[in-house]
């Protein structure tokens, strides 16, 4: 796997993927990495404070379009349909494709978070567990694999958590050697 030059491809990168498949923590990672805002739709879908209730669509649509017309950011995020309306500004797009069984078990592991119910856990569970088989529905592998073939600019399909980390540690040193070459034209 080798990455694109980051002062170019990764201006506005978008992951996307299942539920607990490590989305946050690699666009966390890469957000430092690069000094790049991130941007966690997951924010801007439910109401603040308020897990499980939805913001009010036309609110949510006007806060991703503004969230993407920066001129860099890290997004990530599940949803679909919100990806759809960023990918013509994604100038590199992951996709985290894990199997569903590893991505409950990340979720398990970090257990109930923002004020959600052991209802509402349990029905995350539920859902993540039926990414493969949702059709119809934005939020599926099938839309992130259509989302995934349709987009024409540097992309990678993550589907192992050694790929993922492999992704970042090689971001990472792309980034260095990248500044190492500035450092030395500017001397």
């Amino acid at each position: 796997m080798t990455c694109p030059d980051p002062p170019i491809a990764f201006d506005r990168m978008l992951i996307m993927g299942n539920g607990g498949a490590g989305k946050t923590w690699l666009a966390r990672r890469i957000g430092e990495q690069l000094h790049h805002p991130v941007v966690h739709l997951d924010d801007m879908h439910w109401e603040p404070g308020r897990y499980g209730i939805d913001r009010d669509r036309a609110l949510r649509d006007e806060m991703v379009k503004t969230a993407a017309e920066r001129d860099v950011w890290v997004m990530e995020g599940v949803y679909g349909q919100l990806a759809n309306m960023v990918l013509s500004r994604t100038t590199i797009l992951v996709w985290i494709d894990l199997p569903e069984e590893e991505c409950i078990a990340n979720i398990k592991l970090r257990g109930i978070q923002g004020g959600e119910t052991e209802t509402q856990f349990d029905g995350l569970l539920k859902w993540v567990a039926e990414h493969r088989s949702r059709t119809n529905n934005w939020n599926s592998f099938e839309t992130h694999a259509r989302l995934f073939s349709v987009f024409s600019c540097p992309k990678f399909q993550l589907s192992s958590r050694e790929a993922v980390t492999d992704f970042a540690d090689r971001l990472s040193t792309s980034i260095d050697e990248a500044a190492d070459e500035r450092a030395h034209i500017s001397e």
